[in-house]
Parts: C-alpha cells; structure tokens; sequence
C-alpha cells in the first residue's frame, strides 16, 4: 500500500487493517543518507509494540493490534493526517540552529510544533492558521492532537527516565479510522529510536 523511509505497508489480514513491516535501512537529513543495520526492523517493531501497549494502557488510542511475528505487526487502517506533530523537551537539532540556542536547554514546558508531510517540501514548520485554512485538519481534531501528543511526552518522558534516559524531541504522527470513524483520532506510525533524540542523562 505504501513505502516509507522505514517501514512498508501492506494489506492486513482482516478487513480496515494494514500490516506494517519494520526495514533495516536507516535514514537521515530526510532521506538524503541512508545506511542498513541488521536487526533494526526487529528492534523497531518489539520497541513500537512496548510503547504503543503501554499507551493503550494510559489512555491513549492508538493503531497497535498485535506484533505478526519479528518484523511485522498488524495495525488500524488510518487515513493519515499530513501532519509530524514535533514535542520538544529541550533545545536541540533544527531548533536549536533555527533560533540560536545552546544545545541542552531546558524549557519549562514542551514546545510543539507542526509540519506538513511533503517529501519534495522537505516537511515545512507550519502553524495552526496553515493547517486550518488548508483543511488538513479540523479545530477539534488539532485540539485532540495537541492534548494526545502532550500525554503521550507525559508517558514517554517517564518511561525513559526511568531507565536512565532524557527524551529530547521526537515525532507523532495521527490518523482517522478507515472504519467507522467518528471524530476520535488515533496514535499511529511508530514510537521507535528513529523517531525519538534520546540522550544520557548523565551527559
């Protein structure tokens, strides 16, 4: 149904669902440099599944079924909302060059920002006023996925302390059931180290 950089996606095994296969390839700098890591679909998908059931546990819907074997878990087909929803816990990467901080700041509480899925785009930062106008999204669902992204960081950023592990940034992306939607978006894509900065506290 559909390649990433990532992960692929087929048609699942009952009806309103794919199947989501974990790659080895890695990429980086939006798929200008890519390598391939024996191991990493697998690590990828028992990772993802960790997170995603922890999730479901705390609340928070997400795509996950159940894991189909080492590489492959059966999820939810979602209509993908064109958003990378970006929580920001301290000053790093992009941001960072983009407004002049010194890596390592903390802030006093999550930044999120939004970007346009778009390859060819290079993923633009965009605001509420774009994502409204351009009808990527409603005003009730942002305001769903803005309130589920800061949950998810609430989960994420304890699970990761917990372990010795400051979570820096990462990425969500959201969609709407295929089946019977009825206004509740859905946790989807992954929660995996490819879309997560993760550092040692200790550093």
């Amino acid at each position: 149904i559909h390649e990433g950089k990532g992960k692929v996606l087929y048609k699942g095994t009952k009806p309103f669902t794919y199947i989501q296969h974990f790659k080895d390839e890695a990429t980086a700098f939006n798929n200008k440099k890519t390598d391939t890591f024996e191991g990493k679909g697998v690590l990828n998908n028992i990772l993802s599944e960790f997170f995603m059931k922890g999730l479901n546990k705390a609340g928070i819907d997400n795509h996950f079924i159940n894991r189909i074997n080492m590489k492959e878990q059966l999820i939810i087909a979602c209509e993908i909302i064109p958003l990378e929803v970006v929580v920001r816990n301290v000053a790093a990467g992009s941001l960072s060059k983009r407004l002049g901080l010194k890596d390592g700041e903390i802030f006093s509480k999550p930044i999120l920002e939004f970007y346009f899925k778009d390859d060819d785009l290079n993923d633009p930062l965009v605001n509420e006023e774009h994502i409204l106008e351009f009808g990527w999204a409603t005003v009730q669902e942002l305001e769903d996925i803005s309130n589920l992204a800061l949950r998810t960081n609430d989960f994420l950023t304890g699970l990761f302390f917990g372990v010795g592990i400051t979570l820096v940034d990462f990425k969500l992306e959201f969609g709407r059931p295929l089946e019977k939607y009825d206004g509740n978006i859905l946790l989807a894509d992954e929660i995996t180290p490819d879309s997560c900065r993760l550092w040692d506290v200790n550093n």
